[in-house]
């Protein structure tokens, strides 16, 4: 899983409430295991008309937020199923940080078992985050985990809370299997002490 340090890039804002993971990555996507590949489906009913043009008025779909790196969003955010297709359609486009007033669960621990950070904030620490967003592509944010800060285009700094343990797993790039390597010695030695164990 690629490590999350610190991050600055352009964040496109979506001033929408109780995004859910069907709207994040529609049901017709989730017939691929693969995590590559989803980006395409991304908001596709919001980003796409029917016959695959482009609905130039989704923000994604706007030239300043083509290339957004971070989700500026409403309250509730992956709300509905609890598919893990949602974290890896927004990684596979390029988003790796979703700052919002609340998140569903699930799709908050998806997140993090996937290399991107969800990011809770103030309702008013929120708008000020949709008002530098909608600046454009003129103005980007930086998102510090080491820190725990989101910086400004005008030098605001906003301070946020996550749990120490996911913290540690997102600045060293650790899934559950990174972690689990990680006790590789551990794991050999108990494996050589059974080993000894002719019954066994």
């Amino acid at each position: 899983m690629q490590a999350f340090t610190v991050l600055t890039g352009v964040a496109a804002p979506l001033r929408v409430i109780n995004i859910d993971t069907d709207m994040i990555i529609p049901k017709q996507y989730l017939k691929t295991i693969k995590r590559t590949g989803l980006g395409k489906g991304l908001f596709a009913e919001a980003r796409f008309n029917p016959d695959g043009s482009e609905i130039p008025d989704f923000v994604l779909n706007q030239p300043a937020y083509r290339d957004a790196q971070i989700l500026v969003a409403g309250d509730n955010f992956g709300c509905g199923s609890s598919r893990e297709h949602a974290p890896w359609a927004l990684l596979d486009f390029g988003i790796r940080c979703v700052i919002s007033t609340s998140f569903a669960d699930i799709f908050y621990n998806n997140c993090f078992k996937n290399g991107i950070l969800p990011i809770v904030v103030k309702p008013e620490e929120l708008e000020m985050l949709f008002e530098d967003a909608e600046r454009g592509s003129n103005a980007t944010l930086t998102v510090d985990l080491e820190s725990q800060e989101i910086r400004g285009p005008d030098g605001g700094v906003i301070r946020f809370e996550i749990d120490p343990f996911r913290k540690h797993c997102l600045l060293n790039g650790l899934d559950d299997i990174g972690l689990t390597l990680e006790k590789g010695a551990a794991i050999d030695a108990y494996e050589n002490r059974l080993a000894e164990r002719p019954w066994l």
